[in-house]
């Protein structure tokens, strides 16, 4: 037990240390470097014109904040959904959710930017929302003739796959400058994020958050299985629709501020229950979180100071990172 704890308490040590200095590194590097100390006095003093100062709070600060809001919500996501098919492989990216929310979001987008009228964050979100609700709706269903794990995480991509022909035949279709502006969105990024775009984005990540500490106890019943639930008392099937809901919001909210981030959500909850040597919700969770904005600050650092001046897109290095770790998890549980 007292064994447990060390392991718990230097995981959750490590991934701490890690975000805060891979947060550093996110607003120190740069075309311009920023020391400590620089850093310091440009956060100490908020406001004046210094160039400095433009470019750490109108860029850099809120592309950061967003890396570690939105990769905590991504793994946090991909473990519901995980939990929900009891299916490690399970993530928003590999069963479509989140590219049944990208093509909701393109689709909106492109109808507001014809009529020049502009989508709130909000609208955003809810329209991502309305999308990976209706992907996840339509797995369910074949949910219920394919009983094989294997056959539904196939009928998941094939979900995803239609959903991006749909996305990629609606930009063909787009204007010139609704295709800029598109495209980016489209191959994952966090930047040309605004605080205010943060605020909203910390404010649906923490009702999600929020609701969760409520449901960590009955969903580590859930696992234990739906008998053993419903004999202490929990409603399962309300339990799995809050489930579908929560892991559908955080993902729509990823999606509808950077677009499709690939592999996040599989692969984090994965390496941070390898390193718990547990799935228990009250301890997984909160450490996903951590685990998922770890992932995406180092990925969002690599993408925009590897090549720079040329940023790679977001999802190019959370691929590349993050699909070994499925193939990995594909083996491991082949030679179960």
């Amino acid at each position: 037990m007292r064994t447990g704890g060390k392991r718990t308490a230097s995981v959750f040590l490590l991934l701490t240390v890690l975000l805060l200095l891979l947060f550093y590194c996110n607003l120190a590097l740069g075309t311009r470097f920023f020391s400590p100390a620089k850093l310091f006095s440009l956060l100490s003093q908020g406001r004046g014109n210094d160039p400095a100062v433009s470019i750490l709070f109108k860029i850099r600060l809120p592309r950061a904040l967003m890396a570690l809001f939105l990769g905590g919500a991504l793994a946090v996501s991909g473990f519901l959904l995980q939990t929900y098919f009891a299916n490690p492989i399970a993530g928003p990216f590999v069963l479509g959710v989140s590219s049944g929310a990208r093509l909701a979001v393109a689709l909106c987008m492109m109808l507001f930017m014809a009529q020049n009228r502009a989508l709130s964050s909000f609208a955003l979100v809810f329209a991502a929302f309305l999308g990976s609700l209706v992907s996840l709706g339509i797995l369910l269903a074949v949910s219920q003739r394919v009983r094989q794990m294997a056959g539904l995480l196939v009928a998941g991509i094939m979900i995803g796959y239609i959903c991006s022909a749909a996305t990629d035949f609606l930009l063909s279709f787009a204007a010139d400058s609704e295709i800029v502006s598109l495209h980016s969105w489209s191959q994952g990024s966090f930047s040309g994020m605004s605080l205010a775009q943060v605020r909203t984005a910390a404010v649906l990540i923490g009702i999600s958050a929020f609701a969760l500490l409520f449901l960590a106890k009955p969903l580590a019943a859930v696992q234990l299985g739906e008998s053993y639930a419903e004999s202490l008392g929990v409603n399962v099937r309300r339990m799995r629709s809050a489930l579908i809901i929560l892991a559908s919001l955080l993902a729509a909210t990823v999606t509808a501020f950077a677009g499709p981030v690939s592999f996040v959500g599989v692969a984090s909850p994965f390496l941070i229950q390898s390193l718990l040597k547990s799935n228990k919700p009250l301890l997984v969770l909160p450490a996903s979180f951590l685990g998922g904005a770890v992932f995406c600050l180092a990925s969002d650092l690599i993408a925009r100071t590897a090549f720079q001046p040329t940023e790679l897109a977001l999802s190019t290095v959370t691929s590349f990172f993050g699909a070994p770790i499925v193939l990995w998890l594909l083996v491991k549980r082949r030679g179960k």
